[in-house]
């Protein structure tokens, strides 16, 4: 089997900042695609996304995966997604290198029995067409006998704004715009066509403030939100102005990024101190989760865990 490359694109780090900072949002999507019945309620614990695969001679190749994380309830269980923008045969490859490097992490063994446990395994898509299919499968003949898991698929072009909101399906709205993809060319000619792609972003943005004021979202998710939406129409809309900045102005700019790095460098000319205490500030002000907050600080200001948390 020949190698695989892999290319890292704007929409996998979209996927994982979504992920990273708004971490419940994945739940909704879970519950979707495995059927399962999550509350929202319960923990997202993370695993780490890199992982070495040995190769021949000795090599090893550094992989890292779009998710890998646990959903921690009634019940414990590992799941792994990954988000894919296009139609690509290699993904089986990769979800088998990814699946197995994942058991394989948390393998156990007693008494000469190694016993490793594979993630429940899924795929995004953000496109597709009418020969993609709901499900792939992995299948392994062994020596013991024949062993066969399926990947379910979901479609984020599938879902209207209806059901992305009943199902409370938030972590898709960043990635909405790829169902106007094959559009584009035609709001870019014609304003009254654009005007009609406005008026379905108005409609997701006062859905996502009602949800705001009635609690189920904190301001910082849909900030986060709208900065990841603008994030992905930079990228697949970078050809056509006037979609980008239709789109834009009733999302509004890159509020999230540009805050952060507003509140980093006031704090480098005014002090340190002054500018971490702003940025822990402002993000307990949006309900931003303590962990989230140590995480930015740590990042924003490059100190340690523990040097970090003396500021919450």
């Amino acid at each position: 089997m020949s190698e695989v490359k892999l290319t890292n694109t704007p929409y996998d780090d979209v996927f994982r900042t979504l992920l990273n900072d708004c971490s419940s949002l994945i739940i909704p999507v879970i519950n979707e695609v495995f059927h399962e019945r999550y509350s929202g309620k319960e923990k997202v614990v993370f695993s780490a996304n890199e992982h070495f695969l040995n190769r021949q001679g000795g090599n090893e190749d550094e992989r890292i995966t779009d998710s890998n994380f646990k959903i921690v309830g009634t019940k414990i269980k590992k799941y792994h997604l990954e988000c894919q923008s296009t139609i690509d045969n290699s993904i089986l490859v990769r979800m088998f290198e990814y699946g197995t490097q994942i058991a394989l992490d948390e393998g156990e063994i007693k008494e000469n029995v190694l016993t490793v446990t594979f993630p429940h395994s899924a795929v995004l898509y953000l496109r597709c067409n009418e020969s993609t299919p709901d499900k792939m499968k992995i299948k392994m003949v062994t020596p013991g006998g024949e062993v066969a898991y399926d990947i379910p698929l979901m479609k984020s072009q599938q879902y209207t704004i209806d059901e992305i909101f009943e199902k409370r399906l938030l972590f898709l709205i960043p990635f909405y715009i790829f169902s106007h993809e094959k559009r584009f060319e035609e709001y870019e000619k014609d304003g009254t066509k654009l005007k009609l792609l406005q008026g379905e972003y108005e409609l997701i943005k006062s859905r996502l403030e009602e949800l705001m004021d009635q609690g189920e979202i904190s301001e910082y998710m849909k900030c986060t939100i709208n900065d990841m939406s603008n994030k992905v129409l930079e990228h697949i809309a970078v050809k056509y102005d006037s979609v980008k900045k239709g789109v834009q102005s009733v999302m509004g700019g890159k509020i999230l990024e540009y805050e952060a790095k507003t509140i980093r460098n006031e704090g480098m000319e005014e002090g340190m101190e002054k500018g971490i205490n702003a940025l822990v500030s402002t993000l307990k002000d949006m309900n931003v989760p303590i962990q989230t907050i140590l995480e930015k600080v740590q990042e924003k200001f490059n100190l340690s865990l523990e040097t970090a948390k003396k500021y919450i």
